[in-house]
């Protein structure tokens, strides 16, 4: 019976295993000598070899049975690979590969190897691959109750992705290298060897669906084949072309050349001058990867991290892999908090096998010494505006659509800069539109958006940040700064680079816009009058999916809980209850399953938090006291501000329930209901259903003893009891902004403006609220915040413009202010009222 296999049968991962299909020869005769140069190889091979694995826990990461048997399948029947592996696998527990597996009383080697190595003179020949493979399956038909486990093993010495064109026998680019290029390779690259186990497929279940033909074979052998191919270029990135070469293909290309015109006539100079012009701005622009710069700087920065932290703490990085697997051209999109996210995020793709992305940097890092390097080690600059320069713009995107079309992976910033607040910034557009705009020149491998939320125990900025939000400018970058910053580096305890849920953009667009494809033109005559709404809508996605994978750390925690109270001090032991809910109540109503919570518990983040000299602790007679320092103080508002989001809505529910004698849950519901658009629009928020929300978190609060059921009612427990003491912490979570929604609220109602002047006096009454009560929020001086709420109230409805472009109140604009009035503290509210300029109601 002849089967017939398809390639879209198969995951990645299955493919491999099915390598059975190679050719039959005498084993023992083929493999000993592979096994006894192998064996000798041992301990010259010790001192040239050091590798990284991937997964690092192949066993748990893998979900590896090992009551089941377990058989390996590598690329190459090298000795030097076979030995290393060897090595690899002892190391891990691993059975070793040299053994044989008996299966009902048969042996069967525990390796099989896809192909021989290439020979200097003869010509090579077959492994016995096949007959081992049909072997095993055999085995498994015959015996039902069989089910080993086939693993792929890949070995890549060394990342270098080579060069086009280049002498691949020399270099040792062949997938199968002579003996000659694998000595050389081992003396080079040996040190710099990266291995990645996939995860095993079941020998049981593909004999019973697919038998042994040997024409399943032979397309599963393809298959295979294409697996380690695909390993390799997701952990080097594709081949690199000469940058004079790239040059002169972009220069070359149709849409450039247009443009290159366009500017010719456009400033009456020559199409040579015009062209010169655009290959100065190429230089300005791109990147000058080199594998030698990505080799050092892993070894400078595994230094600079075990310096700066405790650890990295990675998570949903198996997701990154199986894209790379199934092909996909990846681009990271993360959140800005540092000058580290840089150097953090690329270190931490490195390590997981996958070759480090392009990176969009801004042209201000662009100074010696950083930027030689930074460009060496894979960044392109952008300027921060492109300022109607129509070549410059042409030039950039024509850059960025080559390195997609290439297969290289990118990594940009939609908030454009640092957050100063700690909050997302209103995305930018500008790059989601240009990766858009390139898939419309066809693109034929799926592009998939990967947000990644970073977070930081310790943001090495942070200091200046407030001062800038305060009106200092912005400090230019150099040298002499680079050198400060190193000179105060210390124990930043941990870092966390957790990825988000991914957006394969063909499909998004597929279900945005099912025509997408008639807009594809190489020369890009017309953008498409769907193309900005789409990328608005998608880029306010992406930041919502940064924030539900954000990571609660010790820092972020204790700052919600010490600046909700007045002094920013509480005893030790009212703290730990305090974190204690926090960490039960993201784990009972979890703000999105992607939320990454610390393993350790309240008493040891508080210890961890203290060493890092975030908190300062007294002891009376009464017991201890922990406490933050006035300037601590302020800076602890930047990382309570990364994690606001996961606690906005049960803050707004503690403040309903607070400020209201008795309240039903559906009064409760429709005050949040009715705050959920500006929240969502200001802070990302993405709740499935509000309701459902709204309710399991008050459930959640009545069984930890917050709120007091009864009947149909709620309300706050006694005053002098320690539950209601966290209660109005939990509100106190939600009072700057609701402080901020009043005032705003209060002036769209006295007067009538235009929205430049709304936003000059709303940041005006901010400082002087923030004067009279002594606030440490940074938010407070943010001018864009209160831009952002202006465009939210706007586009929900509560605002409106009169004749001369200025806000208006709609009638739900003072519904709204009086549910915002009744959140807020009556000693505020009059304060803010106090405040308020006179004008016409």
């Amino acid at each position: 019976m002849q089967v017939s296999v398809s390639a879209r049968n198969f995951p990645g991962h299955v493919i491999v295993l099915c390598y059975t299909t190679l050719f039959v020869e005498e084993e023992k005769v083929m493999f000993r000598p592979v096994k006894l140069f192998a064996a000798l190889l041992k301990w010259p091979l010790w001192p040239l070899l050091k590798y990284k694995i991937v997964p690092e826990q192949p066993v748990t990461e893998l979900a590896l049975e090992q009551a089941k048997p377990l058989f390996y399948i590598c690329t190459t029947e090298s000795a030097a690979d076979f030995a290393a592996v060897r090595r690899i696998c002892d190391k891990l527990g691993l059975p070793d590969p040299a053994d044989n597996v008996m299966l009902d009383g048969k042996a069967h080697p525990r390796t099989l190897f896809l192909e021989k190595p290439h020979t200097l003179l003869l010509p090579r020949g077959k492994t016995t691959a096949l007959a081992q493979g049909q072997a095993l399956l055999q085995a498994h038909l015959a015996n039902p109750q069989l089910d080993a486990q086939l693993m792929p093993v890949a070995l890549l010495w060394g990342r270098a992705p080579g060069k086009e064109n280049s002498i691949k026998w020399l270099l040792g680019e062949a997938h199968a290298p002579n003996w000659l290029a694998k000595l050389l390779i081992v003396l080079i690259s040996g040190r710099h060897t990266l291995v990645r186990f996939s995860r095993p497929v079941s020998l049981k279940q593909m004999a019973a669906q697919f038998g042994a033909g040997e024409s399943t074979a032979h397309k599963l052998l393809r298959m295979s084949r294409f697996h380690f191919y695909r390993q390799r270029l997701a952990a080097t990135g594709p081949k690199l072309v000469n940058r004079a070469q790239l040059f002169n293909a972009l220069l070359g290309a149709p849409a450039l050349k247009k443009a290159i015109e366009d500017e010719a006539k456009a400033k009456r100079i020559s199409v040579k001058a015009a062209r010169q012009e655009a290959r100065k701005l190429l230089l300005e622009i791109a990147a000058d990867y080199r594998a030698s710069t990505l080799r050092v700087g892993d070894r400078v920065l595994r230094w600079l991290w075990n310096k700066l932290y405790k650890g990295i703490k990675v998570n949903n990085a198996d997701m990154l892999r199986d894209l790379a697997q199934k092909g996909h051209e990846i681009v990271y999109v993360p959140c800005h908090r540092s000058h580290m996210d840089y150097l953090l995020l690329s270190y931490v793709i490195y390590q997981q096998g996958l070759a480090p992305p392009h990176i969009a940097a801004g042209i201000n890092l662009n100074f010696w010494p950083a930027g030689p390097i930074f460009r060496r080690g894979g960044a392109f600059f952008i300027r921060r505006s492109f300022s109607g320069n129509k070549l410059y713009s042409a030039v950039f995107r024509e850059y960025l659509c080559q390195l997609f079309s290439k297969g290289y992976s990118v990594k940009y910033y939609t908030e454009g800069g640092r957050s100063r607040t700690g909050r997302l910034l209103q995305p930018k557009t500008g790059m989601l539109a240009m990766t858009l705009q390139s898939m419309l020149r066809g693109i034929e491998r799926p592009v998939t958006l990967v947000p990644v939320y970073l977070g930081y125990e310790h943001v090495m900025e942070v200091n200046t940040y407030l001062r800038e939000l305060k009106g200092s400018g912005k400090q230019k970058e150099s040298a002499l700064g680079v050198l400060k910053a190193i000179r105060n580096l210390r124990d930043y305890g941990y870092g966390f680079v957790n990825f988000g849920e991914p957006i394969t953009l063909n499909s998004y667009l597929t279900q945005q816009v099912p025509d997408w494809k008639q807009n594809i033109d190489p020369l890009e005559v017309q953008k498409p009058q769907w193309l900005n709404p789409v990328v608005a809508q998608l880029a306010e996605s992406l930041m919502q999916r940064i924030n539900q994978a954000a990571a609660l750390n010790s820092i972020n925690l204790l700052a919600l809980c010490l600046l909700a109270t007045e002094r920013h001090t509480m005893a030790r032991s009212e703290l730990t209850e305090l974190l204690s809910f926090y960490l039960s109540l993201q784990r009972a109503v979890p703000y999105h399953q992607q939320v990454t919570l610390p393993q350790e518990n309240a008493a040891q983040l508080i210890d961890h938090a203290i060493s890092l000299q975030k908190v300062q602790q007294h002891s009376d007679s009464f017991g201890e006291l922990l406490s933050l320092s006035a300037e601590n103080a302020i800076l602890m508002s930047y990382y309570r501000n990364n994690v606001l989001h996961l606690f906005m809505l049960p803050a707004i529910i503690a403040s309903a329930v607070l400020h209201q004698r008795r309240i039903s849950l559906t009064q409760l519901t429709a005050i949040v209901q009715q705050l959920y658009p500006l929240l969502r629009h200001e802070l990302f928020l993405a709740i499935s259903s509000v309701e459902t929300y709204s309710k399991a978190v008050l459930q959640h609060l009545v069984d930890a003893g917050l709120v007091l059921q009864e009947g149909d009612y709620y309300c706050a427990p006694p005053q002098h009891q320690s539950s209601f003491a966290m209660l109005s912490m939990l509100a106190h979570n939600a009072e700057h902004t609701l402080q901020r929604y009043a005032m705003v609220l209060q002036l769209i109602q006295r007067e009538a403006l235009n929205r430049a002047e709304l936003e000059k006096h709303s940041h005006e009454l901010a400082q002087r609220l923030l004067n009279l009560h002594g606030i440490t929020a940074p938010e407070y001086y943010d001018k864009q915040l209160f831009a952002t709420l202006l465009v939210a109230l706007k586009d929900s409805g509560y605002s409106q413009l009169d004749e001369q472009s200025r806000v208006c109140a709609t009638e739900s604009l003072h519904q709204l202010s009086d549910t915002v009035a009744g959140l807020l503290r009556s000693e505020v509210l009059q304060s803010i009222h106090s405040i308020m300029p006179a004008g016409s109601h």
